[in-house]
């Protein structure tokens, strides 16, 4: 059985505490009964997920948690002790971030980006703020524009840390941001550019004309609620463009720019103006 992860197991035989579930091998781990579906028949399978209990003992669950051993994810801590800081992941029993994984002194009541790993040596599920040490550097095959999978971190001076596909650190720029992100949602984002430092910077948008068509829709149908009208040009303030319509003005330059050349809209000082 697989510690701190999902397992699926078979319903063996039940007790007064709860129903012992088995895998191939023989191997059996508790289910209490507070946690046993209704109508599950020995003899069934049963998806669980399996974590040492306050003695150290291997028991199941069917809660889920908030991450399983080998993701990253965004955690509050509880409290911090001489131990180290105890994350709240969905559990009954919470996650311990030691203090030797710790990326400075984590405060209680503060959220982090953490990596839930197994400590080989305790055979405990524990998690680690050290992102740069569980991240993949070197073996990056993902491809310009190639959507992906984004946890969104802390944010910094430049922009919003990213894990990308649960393997890969990113950033999205401050000035590309054009929707409310907040730390740990979970988006989707577009592979921008792998730097010589194996860096990666990620857009929110797909790049190059193949962003304009979706956007230009987005226009028009701005358009068509203002009466056919836009007090938005090329060279209106970014923030304004940003504000109305959710989109950078780069982009909204090249939709324009192909609306205009489908005559579907003229481009005046004045804004732009439905056809």
């Amino acid at each position: 059985m697989e510690l701190g992860k999902y397992n699926t197991l078979i319903a063996n035989r039940y007790t007064s505490v709860g129903l012992f579930l088995e895998n191939t091998e023989g191997e059996d781990v508790l289910l209490p009964m507070k946690w046993v579906p209704k109508g599950l028949n020995e003899g069934d399978s049963l998806e669980v997920f399996i974590y040492l209990d306050g003695e150290e003992r291997p028991i199941a669950t069917t809660t889920k948690p908030f991450a399983q051993v080998g993701e990253f994810a965004y955690l509050k801590v509880k409290q911090q002790t001489a131990v180290g800081a105890f994350m709240d992941w969905g559990l009954e029993k919470d996650l311990l971030v030691p203090f030797i994984e710790q990326n400075g002194r984590l405060e209680a009541g503060h959220s982090y980006l953490v990596y839930v790993y197994l400590d080989e040596m305790t055979d405990r599920v524990a998690a680690s703020s050290k992102i740069e040490n569980w991240i993949e550097k070197e073996d990056i095959p993902l491809k310009y524009n190639q959507e992906v999978d984004l946890l969104v971190g802390n944010q910094t001076p430049l922009g919003f840390n990213v894990i990308i596909d649960n393997a890969y650190l990113g950033l999205i720029y401050e000035n590309e941001v054009f929707k409310t992100i907040t730390p740990g949602d979970r988006i989707k984002g577009f592979v921008k550019q792998i730097r010589e430092d194996h860096k990666i910077d990620v857009s929110l948008q797909k790049q190059g004309y193949s962003n304009v068509e979706p956007n230009a829709q987005i226009i028009l149908d701005k358009l068509k609620e203002q009466d056919g009208h836009l007090a938005l040009h090329d060279k209106s303030d970014p923030k304004a463009i940003v504000a109305q319509l959710g989109m950078s003005k780069k982009t909204f330059k090249k939709a324009i720019g192909g609306l205009f050349k489908q005559k579907l809209i003229s481009i005046g000082e004045d804004g732009i103006k439905l056809l």
